[in-house]
């Protein structure tokens, strides 16, 4: 037997001579003597152990060919239909960076575009008998400047999971200036279970980035509107950085953190880079986006932030592999007119609509470049149950098409022992 080729070793922090094995494949961490990692026989009695983990395999020929059903493995593991539903693409902010950019505007879903929507639902799942789930989005824009669809959308999506006894549960992607007490509460009867709601870091930087369409300051109705609800569903929040403010989203941990709100009554998911969009999306005024995460501030960051959410308490996803909704057979995008596309980002892109609710979907593999990583290099790389090809949305508006991959080396060689150290020392497992 030997060591599976999607494992990297580290130095132990906490032995001199040890090492910590982090299995990319299954997110799985074990201590070794150092002296263990060349002579794999002296591990004898944990074996099996280690072969049930993925560290060890007998045949390294036919790891890569498993390697290459992962994906369709997953699928076909899948069992919940999860739906990003875009309500309309206008908003009552005026985000500096917003990556929809000149698509917005007053789009709106229609009464009819939404009952057709939910037919379109009740027909998937009659022609998909392994679905066990179902999950729905509503996303923007704002979608809650489309709330009474939103209600007459979950009404009858409940009412149609109920026959088949299929679990529904929807949630909202909302800059949180109108997730007022009185609309949670009308929509979790109907199914609602959470809310992400995006804080820019404290409360002049996200001012400044997250402002109304007047101006003003929209940091303090976010923060009273959290507090109203947050007993009443699950709330998450986190934020978007550049190079420049990144080094203050601290402020924001501790400020929630004073509010009573961190890290029992919120949870953070994480901080996140602003992407850039293509010329003909971008917003004129900003050029801070990044367009890869090959950046070196980039790495520093991502590490930095990671370790001041975890050290407040707060729980993150443990690292381990992670597959683009592009690859989920079961996820797909609705747009407010009733295209369906595979990613928030190819919103407005025609040439990567995949289909509409009316027709349904195409085959869009070979235009999407599924298989993008189904290539030696890739195969050959530890990284690439983390990867699986990087983004295609990035590579899209950094190359202008999706040929070849967005290759994430750079980024796990300078950042993946920080974030496995973090996982041990905090205690997050991988369920």
């Amino acid at each position: 037997m030997q060591l599976s080729r999607y494992c990297k070793a580290y130095p132990d922090p906490g032995d001199p001579q040890g090492l910590i094995l982090f299995s990319t494949k299954n997110a799985a961490i074990i201590r070794i003597p150092k002296s263990s990692l060349g002579n794999i026989s002296r591990l004898e009695g944990d074996r099996k152990l280690l072969k049930n983990w993925g560290f060890l395999i007998e045949d390294p020929g036919k790891e890569k060919i498993d390697m290459l059903g992962f994906i369709d493995e997953l699928n076909r593991l899948n069992r919940t239909l999860s739906i990003k539903l875009v309500m309309c693409l206008d908003c009552n902010l005026a985000c500096r960076y917003c990556f929809e950019g000149t698509r917005k505007g007053r789009h709106y879903m229609t009464k009819e575009t939404a009952d057709d929507f939910v037919e379109f639902v009740r027909k998937r799942i009659a022609s998909r008998p392994k679905i066990k789930e179902l999950q729905v989005t509503f996303y923007g824009g704002e979608p809650l400047m489309s709330k009474q669809l939103i209600l007459r959308i979950s009404s009858r999506l409940k009412r149609l999971a109920r026959s088949p006894g299929i679990p529904f549960s929807f949630y909202l992607i909302t800059n949180g200036t109108l997730l007022t007490k009185e609309t949670v509460k009308e929509m979790k009867r109907l199914g609602l279970k959470e809310a992400y709601v995006s804080i820019d870091g404290p409360q002049d930087n996200h001012d400044i980035t997250r402002p109304y369409k007047s101006g003003r300051g929209s940091f303090g109705r976010i923060i009273c509107n959290i507090h109203d609800v947050c007993g009443m569903i699950e709330v998450q929040t986190g934020g978007n950085f550049t190079k420049e403010n990144y080094k203050r989203f601290p402020e924001l941990l501790g400020y929630l953190t004073a509010e009573g709100l961190l890290p029992s009554k919120v949870a953070v998911r994480g901080f996140f880079p602003v992407t850039a969009e293509s010329a003909d999306f971008a917003l004129p005024d900003f050029h801070e986006g990044i367009a890869s995460i090959d950046e070196p501030w980039l790495f520093d960051a991502s590490v930095y932030l990671r370790e001041e959410i975890l050290k407040r308490g707060c729980r993150l996803e443990p690292v381990g592999p992670g597959v683009c909704m592009m690859e989920h057979r079961n996820n797909i995008l609705v747009n407010y007119d009733g295209s369906i596309c595979k990613c928030p980002g190819l919103i407005g892109r025609k040439e990567y609509v995949i289909g509409d609710i009316w027709s349904g979907t195409g085959d869009y593999r070979a235009s999407h470049n599924l298989d993008n990583w189904k290539n030696d290099e890739c195969l050959d790389c530890a990284y690439l149950p983390l990867c699986f090809g990087g983004c295609r949305y990035m590579k899209l508006v950094r190359d202008g098409n999706m040929d070849g991959v967005d290759c994430r080396k750079a980024y796990f060689d300078a950042t993946l022992e920080a974030f496995v150290n973090q996982d041990m020392k905090y205690g997050l497992v991988r369920k």
